[in-house]
């Protein structure tokens, strides 16, 4: 259980135009420059990483701890992680489901047929 922001970068960067970049002054994965998710410094931590409307009320609705918000992130598609509790394989599906989100058309057509 829990997975370092170095794991979450070296699969991140499996993805097709994602690279380690910041946002925020701080660490962050982006595709094509566009964010998907920064490493938080504020005293909740955590990642923020983009995701649906729906798999945020989900996930921070649901049993895990892993999975929260804050009144700052309320109204935003982006659900907080606590690294040190999720499911590494749970967190990678999520960052897949991240670069979907914000991946321009090209680069999802050249994945899988899916713009």
């Amino acid at each position: 259980m829990g997975v370092t922001w170095e794991d979450l970068v070296a699969f991140a960067v499996t993805l097709p135009g994602v690279a380690e970049s910041t946002s925020y002054r701080t660490p962050s994965i982006k595709v094509a420059g566009k964010l998907m998710g920064r490493l938080r410094t504020e005293a909740e931590g955590g990642l923020a990483l983009k995701c649906s409307a729906a798999d945020k009320e989900s996930l921070v609705g649901g049993p895990d701890p892993a999975f929260y918000t804050t009144p700052h992130y309320d109204g935003h598609d982006y659900v907080l992680v606590d690294l040190d509790q999720v499911d590494r394989e749970e967190l990678f599906e999520l960052v897949d489901d991240a670069w979907h989100i914000a991946a321009p058309a090209t680069l999802r057509k050249r994945r899988g047929g899916d713009a």
